[in-house]
């Protein structure tokens, strides 16, 4: 089934794209809630046509993006305190939204769905990937250290 996206769709896609999905999946679930419709023929021009309309803005917030993505590679590494145990093994592990909440200490109001992180379970350094726009995305270097009990 083919659809066009109404909203950004995690895992799936960006506003206005034309995605490829199951059945199941476009017709129980996106086009209910409002996040896609059916890419017919006519919706599909609709949408160029509007696309055309908005290129300049799409460029300013793609030059916005990319401001922020220069700002925030500029960044320090971030230091998260967690518990860990005596073998250096994290309680848990360490997700976007402790970096997301680190980030927001330094002034950066990140969403927590756009922070890729991959699984973090011990102690050291790793790199979160911080996707700000379709086309930009910068990688966030953090380390993992133990809280001081």
């Amino acid at each position: 089934m083919e659809l066009i996206l109404k909203e950004n769709v995690h895992g799936l896609g960006y506003k206005d794209d034309i995605v490829n999905v199951k059945n199941g999946y476009g017709r129980n679930y996106l086009i209910p809630t409002g996040k896609a419709v059916i890419a017919s023929p006519s919706a599909k021009k609709m949408l160029a046509e509007e696309l055309k309309q908005r290129a300049h803005k799409l460029e300013k917030i793609k030059n916005d993006a990319l401001a922020l993505a220069e700002k925030l590679g500029a960044i320090e590494p971030i230091v998260v305190a967690t518990k860990v145990s005596a073998t250096g093994v994290i309680y848990g592990s360490v997700n976007a939204l402790q970096l997301a909440d680190e980030l927001a200490k330094r002034g950066f109001e990140i969403d927590r769905k756009i922070i890729d992180v991959k699984d973090v379970k011990a102690v050291g350094n790793y790199k979160a990937v911080v996707k700000l726009h379709k086309e930009v995305s910068v990688e966030i270097p953090f380390e993992v250290v133990a809280e001081e009990a």
